[in-house]
């Protein structure tokens, strides 16, 4: 670990009384794009792993270290505190590795788990089982933490047929109000065929955010490969439509 306390030490001098003008300048407010900038490249490789992943996970540490820095000098706490506070947490919700529970599948674990953080002081003042869920999340995970969180006290489908109903009865009200020609209704019930569609891919088991992940790249591969045949900006759709199935079939 001596690598870590080096790096911590870096930063130290960088955002010393000497150390340099940009990094001395960052506010917790300053890194937040950065931060989610970076999070989101170390997610673009991390299907790919080696050196590269390593290089964009060096980025996100960084990044808490840098946070951990700014805690510290406002005297709220330090880089210590962070590890200390997350491996306790580590340790008290694993009593089944660590203590005298026992289990016997995940669910019991995943329920154990959910018992002890009604328990933690962060999540005693909370008034909903939803309060915990950040509201920052993109929009998509949002609705699958959501449903993963109403779920464990019951609030679900029981049949998935009823599930895929539900999906084609917001499909039938998106036709509704698109005749009405109603923007705000509209966009309503493109919202709810959204959530409607996200709770049937987490029925089916599919991760709704990264199966859209993997449809983008997929189309993004597929349009490259037509800007490397034809010239877009003078093609007719036609024409553009050849090398696109051509694309498909590659």
């Amino acid at each position: 670990m001596k690598e870590f306390y080096k790096l911590v030490e870096t930063l130290n001098i960088l955002r010393g009384d000497n150390g340099c003008p940009w990094d001395r300048e960052q506010t917790r407010e300053s890194l937040k794009a950065p931060f989610l900038e970076e999070v989101y490249e170390a997610l673009d490789v991390m299907d790919k792993g080696g050196e590269e992943l390593c290089g964009e996970l060096g980025d996100v540490l960084l990044h808490i270290i840098f946070q951990g820095k700014i805690a510290e000098e406002k005297g709220e706490f330090t880089i210590e505190d962070i590890c200390q506070k997350i491996n306790e947490k580590l340790i008290r919700r694993h009593p089944h590795i660590f203590g005298n529970i026992d289990v016997s599948s995940v669910s019991d674990v995943e329920k154990n788990w959910e018992e002890i953080k009604k328990t933690e002081k962060e999540h005693q003042n909370r008034k909903s089982i939803l309060d915990g869920i950040p509201k920052g999340l993109p929009a998509l995970l949002k609705a699958q933490k959501i449903q993963k969180k109403v779920k464990k006290y019951g609030f679900d489908w029981d049949n998935i047929d009823d599930v895929y109903a539900k999906v084609q009865e917001e499909i039938k009200e998106v036709e509704e109000a698109v005749k009405e020609n109603n923007y705000e209704h509209i966009e309503e019930e493109i919202g709810d065929l959204l959530f409607a569609i996200t709770n049937y891919a987490r029925h089916l088991g599919v991760d709704s955010s990264e199966a859209l992940r993997k449809t983008n790249e997929k189309f993004e591969k597929r349009f490259r490969y037509i800007e490397e045949n034809c010239d877009i900006e003078n093609s007719t759709l036609e024409e553009m439509d050849k090398f696109w199935n051509e694309a498909k079939k590659r």
